[in-house]
């Protein structure tokens, strides 16, 4: 039945698209046959009115709901599956929906803090920006000295976790379809794919992930200057409510503001940049969602973040295999950029090191000898992730996702000062981030870590071998006697059995009849 559930929700979904008129298919694909000439006989009941395929793709997935505008932000991240002109339309999809009713808002806000709202604030205002997973309150609370003080109050949007729940069954349904019957697209892991959104769904609903993540960042940057994060209210804040620091500051979008209260733009735009890229190979910790919207600057000339729904993280691996691109690509050095890829186990060892450095110089070459305010790191990672069917080289989502929003903090940037060189302002964070872990003092205490790491397992060492006993007595037993199971284990495995082949022959008819439907879909 859930199979039949999700071939409805996606032939709706399909027939929506294709009502709006919206291209959702990259331009390498390519439909022949039957459906091919389906698609030319009803293209001209395609409603289209003349706007752009962004525009009717937004309309399309915003009609949808919740969770295909966050589906479409997701793609949006993800130009190596749905190509880059898709993933540029899909870039333009605001997250912006009707407000729910205050007394909705305070009913659930009462419910998760489990107090009367008179009781958890002074004031409790209506909501003063909406979107698909929640939206914000103004609030007033008293502090123990008495003062009022403004906060912002994040609360869900009833019953968003259960509609998720429904859709991303869908898109697990559509994934596990593609895999089985489009050898080509598994390279993409599609259900892995689906997988990491849904991830990233689960902790953008549980708005404590989103506190923990304010924390964390804020523990990480407590020692920087020019970059700063709002305070939690943990008191009032619960899995579907979450109280902040209210920002008073000014949008970093409005540069006549900026410059009116004497802020200098130059030097906001070097502050962005070395913040993120301290932030990526530093902490490993970033803020993936840093459009103008969610970054604003206080009176003291800080920038400001907020909206921390969408986080990236990188690992050591990901951390020095960044530092160490940059800084060759700064320098020049292809060869040393290449061997990096091979270390970190990026391309297989089948190719040349040599024929992969040769093209990197030319994704290089023709960056670097660019106009200073042209260079474009963002654009040079792009590329690089581009040559990942050349090289055989395995998707990796999480350098996705910092490319893109390294794409979305230089264009701030480069909004805030035209002339910002990027290679210039990065050059002293990668280097120093470098001397840091690959220096003399890295060597030494990574020694030390590895000299730990031995001593652990040398006194774990026989714990081990009594494991190591017991396991082959126990497969010693078994090669004598055999593996025998209980009486309810059996049953089980034969109850089992038999409903996977009832539900695996209508699995396959019901997803013969989705792709079907689906494929219509897209084309009418």
């Amino acid at each position: 039945m859930n199979a039949i559930a999700n071939m409805a929700r996606l032939t709706k979904a399909g027939a929506t698209l294709a009502w709006r008129g919206a291209r959702v298919l990259p331009d390498e694909a390519r439909v022949s046959g039957p459906l091919a000439v389906f698609g030319r006989v009803t293209a001209p009941l395609r409603k289209k009115n003349g706007s752009q395929n962004e525009e009717r793709l937004s309309s399309a997935l915003t009609s949808l709901g919740p969770s295909y505008i966050k589906l479409g932000q997701f793609l949006a991240t993800r130009d190596d599956i749905v190509g880059r002109e898709l993933a540029r339309d899909l870039s333009t999809l605001q997250d912006r929906l009707p407000p729910f009713s205050q007394s909705e808002a305070v009913k659930l806000v009462e419910a998760e803090l489990d107090a009367p709202i008179a009781e958890l604030f002074t004031d409790f205002g209506p909501p003063v920006a909406a979107a698909s997973i929640a939206q914000v309150h103004k609030a007033k609370v008293r502090t123990k000295d008495g003062a009022l003080k403004d906060v912002a109050v994040k609360v869900l949007r009833p019953g968003i976790e259960h509609r998720f729940k429904k859709d991303l069954d869908s898109y697990f349904f559509a994934a596990r379809m593609i895999e089985r019957f489009h050898a080509p697209s598994r390279r993409l892991r599609p259900v892995a794919v689906v997988d990491t959104l849904a991830k990233s769904v689960a902790i953008e609903m549980d708005l404590r992930m989103e506190a923990a993540a304010i924390a964390e960042m804020g523990d990480n940057i407590a020692g920087d200057a020019g970059f700063r994060v709002p305070v939690v209210d943990w008191q009032r804040s619960a899995r579907r409510v979450l109280t902040l620091e209210w920002i008073d500051g000014t949008p970093m979008g409005d540069l006549k503001a900026l410059k009116a209260k004497g802020h200098d733009l130059k030097a906001l735009g070097a502050t962005l940049m070395q913040s993120f890229l301290r932030h990526a190979m530093r902490d490993g910790f970033f803020h993936a969602d840093m459009h103008q919207g969610n970054l604003f600057v206080d009176d003291r000339g800080r920038i400001v973040a907020v909206d921390f729904g969408i986080m990236g993280r990188l690992g050591m691996k990901e951390r020095r295999f960044l530092a160490e691109i940059l800084y060759g690509f700064i320098t020049r050095d292809y060869r040393r950029v290449a061997e990096v890829h091979f270390e970190a186990g990026y391309v297989p060892r089948k190719h040349s090191v040599a024929q992969f450095a040769q093209a990197l110089r030319a994704i290089g070459e023709p960056i670097m000898d660019r106009p200073a305010n042209e260079i474009s790191m963002a654009q040079l990672l792009g590329q690089l992730l581009q040559y990942t069917e050349v090289f055989d080289m395995k998707t990796r989502p999480e350098l996705i996702m910092l490319q893109k929003t390294m794409v979305v903090v230089e264009g701030v940037g480069r909004t805030l000062d035209p002339e910002l060189n990027m290679w210039v302002v990065s050059e002293p964070v990668v280097k120093s981030w470098l001397e840091t872990q690959l220096g003399a003092g890295a060597r030494i205490e990574q020694a030390a870590e590895g000299a730990a790491s031995v001593g652990r397992f040398v006194g774990d060492l026989p714990k081990l071998l009594r494991q190591a006993e017991r396991t082959a007595d126990s497969f010693g037993a078994m090669a004598e006697d055999g593996l025998r199971l209980d009486e309810e284990s059996v049953a089980r495995i034969a109850h089992a059995q038999s409903s996977q082949d009832r539900w695996t022959r209508l699995g396959i008819w019901v997803g013969a009849l989705a792709l079907l439907a689906i494929a219509v879909a897209q084309i009418f």
